[in-house]
């Protein structure tokens, strides 16, 4: 247990340093290895959601302090992170309640599903993305925040994706999705708090550390980093893990 523990930190670091780069990548990616390397889902979504969400505030500042966004209070940047933080709420305490009542396996197998579709999405979205409207990104809100709750993924994906899709820069999107994301995993946060008696938050503390610490070197490479094939890697990684975690359930 020692050794693993020890893991969590770097772990938490890569992976939270792809999502403040990309808009995607750190509970996608992240969930299914703590899963395959042996905890469990109630170990496990609380504290990424609890890590995500300071993660998530403290890169939204670093990403404005260094001009990838305006989050000035009445900019078009913070309006759309307001809509979409909006929409999480419902997302979130539907996924929240349902997942303290599934059992392992079920939840285990629901992970492995959506970090599949998140890999074969980002892919799909690379050259050739559907069209966008408020409609979609309102929908893709509610969606992606429930798949938060539930998994701990799959928020960055399907928001990032929406938001360059109605013409929102990338670098914006970025930067708006860490400020959704870390909203929506507050209010997931709060929800497994006040069912406490089933939730195990020892892992939270490691995963925090390695997470903040990554967020000003993301920050600042966002500008120099060549999205297409970074985005293309993450796919490949995310659509592994949930084969794997797929594979590791079923059987």
């Amino acid at each position: 247990m020692e050794a693993k523990i020890l893991l969590l930190i770097p772990l938490a670091f890569l992976c939270e340093f792809i999502d403040s780069s990309l808009g995607m990548g750190y509970g996608t990616s992240l969930t299914p290895i703590l899963l395959l390397m042996g905890f469990e889902p109630l170990q496990v979504v609380p504290a990424v959601l609890f890590s995500e969400f300071l993660s998530g505030v403290t890169a939204a500042s670093f990403h404005h302090s260094v001009q990838n966004v305006n989050f000035k209070p009445r900019s078009k940047d913070m309006r759309v992170a307001l809509v979409l933080s909006a929409c999480s709420v419902i997302g979130t305490i539907i996924a929240v309640f349902l997942a303290v009542k599934l059992p392992t396996r079920v939840l285990k197998a629901w992970i492995g599903g959506i970090v599949l579709f998140m890999g074969i999405f980002i892919l799909l979205t690379l050259k050739r993305p559907p069209r966008f409207t408020w409609r979609k990104i309102t929908t893709l809100g509610v969606i992606a925040s429930f798949n938060k709750g539930i998994s701990g993924g799959g928020y960055g994906p399907l928001v990032m994706g929406g938001q360059v899709l109605s013409g929102i820069g990338v670098k914006n999107a970025v930067a708006i999705t860490s400020l959704a994301e870390g909203v929506t995993c507050f209010v997931g946060i709060m929800l497994y708090f006040f069912l406490k008696s089933t939730v195990d938050w020892s892992l939270a503390p490691w995963l925090m550390a390695g997470a903040v610490l990554s967020v000003p070197l993301a920050a600042y490479t966002l500008k120099k980093m060549p999205e297409k094939s970074a985005k293309t890697a993450v796919a490949i990684l995310v659509i592994l893990l949930g084969c794997l975690t797929l594979f590791k359930t079923l059987s």
